[in-house]
């Protein structure tokens, strides 16, 4: 963080001290001199709980919820809400910088269309992108706060749960262009139906300059028939239609990756490869390539750097052990990315011996949609795999659905997943592992790993 004066970055919160403010931190170990600490009550941990010693230790700026015994009033700064203070710092903050910024949200393939616009970004420039899944009010605000002089250019990604999140979000960060991937059925729970995940999804908007790229999805169905701002230029991309500002010709599977041509409407058509694999993948590199271009980079080099992109996490990485190939896929689930995820499965080859296993968990938040959304799941996952290993209550429908059509198991947890990959799998198996986070794929994975090689 670029050190900035306490009346800068407290406007709007409090009337500062003449100093600088070198860090903002929500972590009481990472407080260090002249940093501002920002408390967040939890169900778990409180941190007001820390704010004494965290003044203790040197923090110029307490911000908190209430009075703190231990921290002055003169350096405590108190708010109704941490997270509206986290917001209002970071818009402060960012108004010291003028990177190109791309701002990428959708119910699905937000990180991966992430990873693409920083692929292509970083081929022009000092890039900053989003980290994990800092997409949230806590997570924007500290990417904004990693913004140097030196930066050129930046994706930030953006999450929700409710209507107002995004909002919230945009207005904060103010990037240049903007993505919608998709208007999927995640959130359901808490939005009541996809109208209301459309609605919340185009409030991105708010956030976007007269005149700025909005990149929408032409594939689907909701935002093709969404009422845009007219002050916004939308640009469209499509895997299926060629009527689309971007889209994709001649995709075809290779061994390390994707090709397929790209053709842009403005620009003329390009060779692509992209390092991965199923057909969601290409519609994020093109919506990634759309948004750089309509900032003005060159299309050229913006195709040629979507070869770049790598993955971050267990999110469709394809790896091997004990001669299995695994499809990690562990840190999310929604029906849209479970049928995305079992095309990737569809695509791999096994061995002479070898089977296609779908290892399929709970996707949640999902409301009054879920028993069908399981179920849906499952006579797709019946169309790909060799056998289902279909995970959590939640997970009842799916088993149910595909039982019919394909070996199938229920089990209640991971750990009796483990027991039968461990007895039942041999070498050319591939194995899909994807479920919502919460179901802790990783951790199952990893102690799957650690005793393969005893197998291999």
């Amino acid at each position: 963080m670029k050190p900035i004066h306490a009346n800068e970055l407290l406007a709007g919160l409090t009337l500062a001290r003449p100093v600088d403010i070198t860090a903002v931190v929500t972590d009481s170990r990472k407080v260090q001199p002249g940093c501002v600490f920002v408390c967040f009550p939890g169900a778990r941990v409180d941190g007001h709980d820390y704010a004494a010693a965290a003044y203790k230790a040197g923090a110029e700026y307490i911000i908190a919820n209430h009075p703190v015994e231990g921290v002055p009033e003169d350096h405590l700064v108190i708010t109704p809400s941490s997270h509206m203070a986290m917001l209002r710092m970071a818009s402060n903050y960012r108004t010291l910088f003028s990177p190109l910024m791309i701002g990428v949200t959708g119910s699905v393939g937000k990180t991966t269309t992430k990873e693409f616009c920083y692929a292509v970004l970083s081929a022009f420039g000092n890039t900053l992108k989003t980290e994990g899944n800092q997409n949230n009010e806590i997570g924007l605000p500290n990417t904004l706060f990693r913004l140097e002089d030196a930066t050129e250019y930046a994706v930030v990604e953006m999450g929700m749960s409710a209507l107002g999140e995004i909002a919230r979000l945009t207005r904060t960060a103010r990037p240049s262009a903007g993505i919608i991937t998709m208007i999927g059925v995640s959130h359901l729970e808490n939005l009541g139906s996809r109208e209301n995940i459309l609605k919340a999804k185009l409030e991105i908007c708010q956030g976007l300059p007269d005149g700025a790229p909005l990149v929408l999805n032409g594939d689907d169905e909701m935002l093709r028939g969404a009422a845009l701002p007219a002050r916004l230029r939308p640009v469209w991309f499509s895997r299926q239609g060629t009527d689309a500002d971007v889209c994709a010709l001649d995709i075809r599977d290779v061994a390390d990756g994707t090709d397929f041509t790209l053709r842009d409407a403005e620009y003329g058509e390009f060779p692509v490869h992209i390092p991965t694999q199923g057909l969601h993948t290409v519609s994020d590199a093109l919506a990634a390539y759309a948004a750089a271009t309509r900032l003005g980079l060159d299309a050229a080099r913006a195709a040629a750097a979507l070869s770049n992109y790598r993955t971050t996490g267990m999110r469709q990485n394809i790896v091997h052990h004990g001669g299995v190939t695994f499809i990690e896929d562990c840190y999310n689930a929604s029906p849209d990315s479970m049928r995305a995820a079992l095309d990737i499965l569809n695509r791999q080859v096994p061995g002479p011996e070898g089977r296609r296993i779908a290892v399929l968990g709970d996707m949640l938040e999902l409301g009054s949609a879920s028993e069908q959304a399981h179920r849906q799941t499952g006579e797709w996952a019946a169309e790909v795999a060799d056998i289902l290993l279909a995970v959590g209550p939640n997970s009842t429908a799916m088993a149910e659905a595909a039982s019919q059509k394909v070996t199938t198991l229920h089990c209640q947890n991971t750990q009796e997943v483990v027991e039968y990959l461990r007895l039942n799998l041999r070498p050319g198996d591939v194995v899909l592992a994807k479920a919502s986070h919460a179901m802790q794929f990783e951790e199952m994975l990893h102690t799957l790993y650690a005793i393969l090689p005893d197998q291999a």
